[in-house]
């Protein structure tokens, strides 16, 4: 096997290796994999392995996000797609309410997607300087899924950050500065969001937005 070959099968299963995780790859948590995932022929050898297991690569964001899926669906599949989904819409009103606060506290027309910087001191300081923020920073907080104790903002929102990335929706790409940017997640989380709005009405996004405007009143 020639050395440019080899590298093609390393580099193939370590996409695998990661989609198999449950990653998300994007060209914010993974430019290299994603651009070999942009390539067809990469990404049908990656597809081929994966189909041999009844897996599949699925796709979110205009097919600029890449993610894990199963080929055929069985009852042990239905099981662990139902358990994915419910932890997920577990999240939803906590990561909505947190995603219109960053658009309302940043003054951003559009909420965040795949690529965008969030300068957290930048944020942090909108939000001290308004109580209405500070008191949708406290319920988001305290939230389970990010599960704080604190009264203080600079804990609270360093908290939510952390778990954020923690989950995949950010990424920190420099340790050495407060800036987080957002990963293709929150794109396939904005789909998800859709899907169960269109099937059962919940206009989850409405909801979050009207009860923020609410608070502002």
């Amino acid at each position: 096997m020639s050395e440019v070959n080899e590298t093609i099968v390393v580099g193939t299963g370590a996409i695998i290796e990661r989609l198999l995780k449950g990653e998300f790859i994007c060209r914010t948590t993974d430019e290299e994999s994603w651009r070999a995932l942009k390539n067809s022929s990469t990404r049908e050898r990656v597809e081929s392995y994966l189909n041999q297991i009844n897996r599949t690569i699925g796709s979110a964001g205009e097919g600029e996000v890449f993610f894990c899926g199963y080929q055929q669906l069985g009852d042990s599949e239905r099981k662990v797609i139902s358990s994915q989904f419910k932890d997920i819409c577990n999240a939803l009103i906590p990561l909505v309410e947190w995603l219109v606060l960053v658009q309302e506290a940043s003054g951003q027309d559009a909420p965040l997607s795949e690529g965008a910087a969030v300068r957290l001191t930048e944020l942090q300081t909108r939000i001290e300087d308004t109580p209405a923020f500070r008191e949708q920073l406290a319920k988001i907080s305290h939230y389970r899924l990010f599960g704080s104790t604190s009264t203080n903002v600079d804990a609270q929102i360093k908290l939510v950050f952390k778990r954020l990335v923690e989950l995949g929706y950010l990424a920190r790409p420099n340790a050495e500065k407060q800036i987080f940017i957002a990963t293709g997640k929150l794109d396939y989380l904005y789909e998800v969001i859709r899907f169960i709005d269109e099937t059962e009405g919940l206009s989850l996004e409405a909801q979050a937005e009207t009860a923020t405007q609410r608070d502002l009143v």
